[in-house]
């Protein structure tokens, strides 16, 4: 990943070493809990469950119609069944068909013993309780053998797992009450600096709002994370030590923002080397540059770059790969596709750019994509109106409207 600014002279390291380095670094959490299926969406399986029954328990129609044995069929024949009960959902049908019977049985209705066929209702013809059946009714149709879907003692899901509203559809329909889950992660963030105001409080110059706290509340929302605010501390370093040092006793992780770079006021960097163990990045991404990772104490750290587009790029790039590793899960590589750029797009040398863009498909599937505006990274409208990221390599010099370029939908998820 090398050019003729040399990444690697000035410092800066991918993504994908980044990660690498971070995996090293974590251990996924181990503890787990029993939760009951109405408090298991969005958590993660920590123990595979396996089925007690048979999916479907019975065999059991799959269709509104009559049921009957094959043997009564006439080959290439009209031929007519004397009714003799009905098999309702939930009510089967209690008794032996003899010869020349059948019975009216509903959608999911249990197949009695010695019957192997359903005909659809709108093919036969009734008269009184005589069933007629058209010429070339086929046998063995319509019907749902027990364990067709799921055998007892098969597999369910396989842990671990992130358990989605489908997953708790079919491991109800298992009848499983509860299941083993991965415990929650407890994570903290804090925003760092003097210039930061609450939302609420009247603005002064040199003031801006923090919005970084409201985004990163938004991002860490997720059923497998329990999240804790820690506001917003002064550029004080006595100050900041002494949370960052309260919070490690309490949390999985800590994310800060702001603070993460070299200027007089950044004390994460001084903080850090002197009660922590945490390495100190310049990451070929743009935007995103600083960033530290490591440990207080037991406790992960991110620290995050201070404008808003860089924290929620960082974010998504770096510590959501992070938490799914942290959380038992494996590392998802990013969703990408290709699209046509409707923009001219200008790109600087030396780092990888994930330039905000608005993705759209037209009715024959193909997708195109323009920029979402300004790709400072404090212009928040343009990442407020675009959907995704148009990944520009290190290599690329900018690309011209009717190129192709590769593109990665946003609704990044842990």
């Amino acid at each position: 990943m090398t050019d003729a600014c040399s990444i690697e002279s000035k410092g800066l390291i991918s993504i994908e070493l980044a990660l690498k380095k971070i995996k090293q670094t974590i251990s996924p959490i181990q503890e787990k809990e029993r939760v009951t299926l109405k408090n298991a969406l969005g958590r993660i399986l920590s123990d595979t469950p396996f089925s007690p029954i048979n999916i479907p328990f019975d065999h059991n129609s799959a269709m509104d119609g009559y049921a009957f044995a094959s043997i009564d069929i006439k080959p290439q024949q009209k031929f007519s069944l004397s009714l003799v009960g009905t098999s309702w959902a939930g009510k089967p049908y209690v008794g032996q068909l003899k010869k020349n019977e059948c019975i009216r049985i509903f959608t999911g209705a249990v197949i009695p013993a010695g019957v192997d066929s359903v005909i659809m209702q709108e093919q036969i013809k009734k008269q009184g309780e005589i069933i007629s059946f058209p010429a070339n009714t086929m046998a063995k149709q319509n019907i749902r053998l027990a364990g067709s879907d799921i055998k007892k003692g098969t597999e369910l899901l396989s842990a671990p797992k992130k358990i989605s509203a489908i997953d708790l559809g079919l491991l109800a329909s298992a009848g499983i009450y509860d299941i083993s889950v991965k415990r929650k992660l407890n994570i903290a963030f804090l925003s760092t600096g003097d210039e930061l105001c609450s939302i609420g409080q009247s603005l002064k110059s040199g003031q801006i709002f923090d919005s970084n706290r409201y985004a990163l509340s938004g991002l860490l929302s997720d059923h497998n994370i329990n999240v804790y605010d820690l506001g917003v501390v002064a550029d004080d370093k006595t100050l900041l030590e002494k949370t960052l040092l309260a919070a490690s006793k309490s949390y999985d992780v800590i994310i800060t923002t702001g603070g993460a770079s070299v200027g007089d006021a950044d004390y994460i960097k001084e903080i850090l080397d002197h009660c922590g163990n945490v390495g100190f990045w310049k990451i070929a991404i743009k935007p995103g540059k600083p960033l530290a990772f490591g440990k207080i104490k037991n406790c992960y750290f991110f620290g995050l770059p201070g404008n808003p587009v860089s924290v929620i790029a960082t974010f998504h790039k770096i510590v959501v790969p992070a938490l799914q590793y942290l959380s038992g899960l494996a590392i998802k590589k990013p969703f990408k596709l290709k699209a046509v750029c409707m923009s001219t797009l200008k790109k600087g040398k030396g780092r990888e750019e994930y330039q905000r863009g608005v993705l759209s498909q037209n009715e024959s599937g193909e997708f195109f994509v323009e920029s979402a505006g300004g790709q400072g990274s404090n212009i928040m409208s343009a990442m407020s109106k675009a959907n995704c990221y148009i990944v520009l390599p290190v290599a690329s010099k900018g690309v011209r409207k009717g190129e192709t370029v590769t593109v990665e939908p946003f609704e990044v998820q842990l």
